[in-house]
């Protein structure tokens, strides 16, 4: 493992824990539950894959982690490090360490990206960095990334193709330094070369910072990339099985069907 940075230091110890999560979304219909009592914890230097197929709520559990007001939790609770997440705002959960790193990165014409990453590594650290030494973290994140330096003067996402969205998201990721990143179908929309370079960064940031990650998919990609340790198949708004890298294998050769229940298997 890579040598930790003194900055990411503090990231050692982090834990997220999520307990009987139930969470519901309003519909035309009226409120329809899509969490059904998630239990899942993830520690610093962990990756964890939620797997499970389209519909199953695994990006509702990461929108609702981040705070995503179309979301209403209506029990359990998610802590990180012991402080309770549901009771902070969207800014204060990302100030507390967590981070999203979306599965459509949405566009902020206007908004350069060199403008938009010293905004947000501001509010995050507190006060403004250095200009000369946040415009070296910057170059040198983006050279590991393989980016472009003229990225930095673009306005964030507009104009991006897929793996450039990433690829930003990545960037932020490395230079917020989280405690817990949440990568929700990372894997979309990338092409083979786009995905290496994706995860190698992903990789490096869990190696150099002890970064915590779930990785949040429904194919067995991006896993081939990014090992996780921990796999969950998600089916139905709750976890249905957990087990290590040879669940994910599993599920290549039987599918999700394995893993229905008697009910959503004669839906």
């Amino acid at each position: 493992m890579a040598e930790l940075t003194n900055d990411a230091a503090s990231n050692q110890g982090a834990e997220l824990v999520i307990r009987d999560l139930h969470v519901s979304v309003e519909g035309e219909e009226g409120a329809r539950e899509i969490l059904s009592g998630v239990n899942l914890t993830i520690k610093s230097g962990e990756i964890h894959a939620i797997m499970g197929p389209n519909g199953s709520g695994k990006s509702t559990l990461a929108y609702s982690i981040a705070g995503h007001p179309k979301y209403t939790v209506t029990s359990g609770s998610v802590t990180l490090d012991g402080e309770d997440v549901l009771a902070m705002s969207v800014d204060e959960r990302a100030k507390a360490g967590l981070f999203l790193a979306m599965q459509y990165p949405v566009e902020v014409p206007g908004v350069t990206v060199s403008n938009f990453l010293r905004t947000a590594a501001t509010a995050i650290r507190g006060e403004a960095p250095k200009l000369r030494t946040w415009m070296g973290e910057v170059k040198d994140s983006m050279e590991k990334l393989k980016v472009d330096p003229a990225f930095a003067q673009r306005n964030v996402n507009e104009g991006f193709s897929g793996g450039e969205r990433k690829r930003h998201e990545i960037l932020q990721m490395d230079l917020l330094k989280p405690k817990v990143a949440i990568l929700d179908e990372t894997d979309s929309g990338l092409d083979v070369d786009a995905l290496k370079v994706v995860s190698e960064g992903v990789n490096r940031v869990h190696a150099e910072q002890g970064t915590g990650l779930l990785l949040i998919t429904h194919t067995t990609r991006l896993l081939k990339q990014i090992p996780a340790q921990y796999v969950h198949v998600f089916v139905d708004g709750r976890i249905a099985e957990s087990g290590g890298p040879e669940l994910a294998e599993k599920i290549d050769a039987e599918g999700y069907e394995a893993f229905a229940t008697p009910a959503s298997a004669s839906a």
